[in-house]
């Protein structure tokens, strides 16, 4: 799992974020399958660029998750840096033997249409181009959820541990049969 603070618990408990209720819920379905999470928070893609070539050859993976992006469009990032970091690293990650998942995201209208729409799109169309699995967005069940202002930390950015059990549910029914497939 490589990622930003929405995967490293940035503001919640430890144990509480849905990359460790990924964990148990592999046990629970046993899947054999070993959680790396490589999370840091306030990472781009940049930054998971750079410390991806180190993972790889540490844990040698047969999985990467890439939840990267975000901090990109909030710091206003040129969406061909982000496109080319991401396709850097699904590449570098199928080179080395692994099955990539891209999680998208999105950011809210204050940015532009046009910077959001593509923002948002970056993610289908890497996916796509490179042969990676898709999770469209990351925070769906959360951020448009008529309860959005509860299931988000007072900074508005970071969800909640009550929201994390939602934002796996966006995850798992992508990740299981990925997980599980020949």
């Amino acid at each position: 799992m490589l990622g930003d603070s929405l995967s490293a618990e940035y503001g919640i408990a430890r144990g509480s974020g849905w990359v460790a209720l990924l964990e148990r819920q592999l046990e629970t379905d046993r899947i054999a399958a070993k959680v790396v999470n490589a999370s840091i928070s306030g990472d781009t893609t940049s930054g998971g660029r750079s410390r991806l070539p180190t993972l790889l050859q540490k844990h040698r993976p047969t999985h990467v998750v890439i939840e990267l992006g975000g901090n990109d469009a909030l710091r206003g990032l040129p969406l061909s840096m982000t496109r080319e970091n991401l396709v850097a690293m699904t590449r570098a990650s199928k080179a080395a033997g692994a099955r990539v998942l891209l999680v998208g995201m999105q950011m809210p209208p204050n940015y532009g249409s046009r910077y959001t729409q593509d923002f948002s799109a970056l993610f289908a169309d890497v996916a796509r181009a490179e042969g990676a699995a898709l999770v469209p967005f990351l925070l769906a069940g959360v951020a448009d959820s008529p309860r959005a202002e509860q299931l988000f930390q007072p900074d508005r950015i970071h969800p909640t541990a009550e929201a994390h059990p939602v934002i796996l549910g966006n995850v798992w029914p992508v990740l299981r049969p990925w997980l599980t497939r020949g």
